[in-house]
């Protein structure tokens, strides 16, 4: 019988505070899990400093020390604790999975052209194109490398993670396959562009907790469905989250022309909503700001922001089954209340 996750204060904000949600975790497991992400960012510092070339050092710390989440370190070493942790192996994988991670804002940052990340300037915008690409294969390799220090397998299984975040932003913004809704193609996407590298982090864990392949295979599907939910409830809270207590303003989807699970499905709705969303959406980008609350408004006013729940519900709830095979303990209840926030926070 697993205890009911704890509440945490400030969920509704939408901020993913992990420091406050490991504080909620069974006590001596959040003693363990502090200690590891410790070691876990130690560890990142260090090797991302342990080249010859000041400058690439730096560079290649830029966005580590600007601070992030940590949600991947946090999933491994959760995972690694259902099961034998070995300390060295679990913080090789979670400095790995943290630096595909990082790569990949590099990346994304050239491709959206992005000027600030994590609140300090992007590397694209202080460096250039040219040189925020070779930074982000920098950390790739030095991933690769941390990942070789546990196993040949698990380097394999990174290099396949890689494939699929690779197809999902190689995919993103294409025309459906036939037969496929927007709102389907949508999640697909989703699923290599986000759930893939949570999906990793959890297998990861698990070799590294020597858990055994049937706990792992369960990890496993626990981070591809926990990613998929975590990118849901991200698109809610750019449309519900209140500005002052989440500290990004809303609509930056909307400003940016991206089109979303909800608003997506509130296009598909085929109300007056609809029609006069996709008149607004029509341009692409919606750069005026009123335009852009109204927007908001038809979105939070539309009936298929509520089918979006449900959708994040779902991911959510299928996260949880995959757990059915982890055996019963802390680490366990701690996943289910990771799950359970990413949920929480958009309300």
């Amino acid at each position: 019988m697993t205890r009911a996750a704890t509440p945490l204060a400030g969920a509704a904000t939408g901020q993913f505070d992990v420091r406050a949600l490991v504080g909620s975790f069974e006590p001596a497991l959040t003693a363990q899990i502090r200690t590891t992400l410790a070691e876990v960012e130690a560890e990142l510092r260090r090797r991302i400093s342990d080249t010859p070339d000041p400058w690439l050092n730096e560079a290649a710390g830029h966005l580590i020390r600007a601070g992030g989440k940590r949600l991947r370190p946090l999933l491994v070493t959760l995972a690694a604790h259902t099961g034998r942790p070995d300390q060295r192996k679990v913080v090789c994988a979670a400095v790995a999975a943290e630096l595909v991670h990082v790569a990949t804002l590099y990346h994304d940052d050239v491709m959206d052209s992005a000027t600030i990340r994590h609140g300090v300037p992007s590397a694209n915008s202080l460096w250039g194109n040219r040189l925020a690409v070779l930074i982000g294969n920098h950390l790739l390799g030095i991933a690769a490398s941390t990942g070789l220090e546990i196993s040949t397998d698990f380097v394999r299984r990174q290099g396949l993670t890689l494939t699929r975040l690779v197809r999902g932003q190689a995919t993103e913004g294409a025309s459906p396959r036939r037969g496929e809704s927007p709102a389907e193609q949508y999640l697909r996407v989703a699923s290599d562009k986000s759930a893939a590298l949570f999906a990793f982090a959890a297998w990861a864990g698990a070799v590294c907790g020597e858990t055994g392949e049937r706990t792992a295979a369960g990890l496993a599907g626990f981070g591809e469905a926990l990613g998929v939910a975590f990118q849901i409830s991200d698109d809610l809270l750019d449309i519900v989250a209140d500005t002052a207590d989440f500290g990004k303003t809303r609509g930056i989807d909307l400003q940016q022309g991206v089109r979303t699970l909800p608003i997506l499905r509130a296009l598909a709705a085929g109300d007056s909503h609809a029609d006069r969303l996709a008149e607004i959406l029509s341009a692409g980008a919606v750069s005026d700001p009123g335009l852009r609350q109204e927007a908001l408004r038809l979105l939070r006013s539309s009936p298929a922001l509520e089918q979006t729940y449900d959708d994040l519900r779902r991911h959510a709830a299928e996260a949880e089954r995959s757990l059915a095979d982890v055996p019963d303990g802390p680490a366990r209840d701690a996943l289910l209340s990771v799950c359970n926030f990413v949920v929480r926070r958009t309300y």
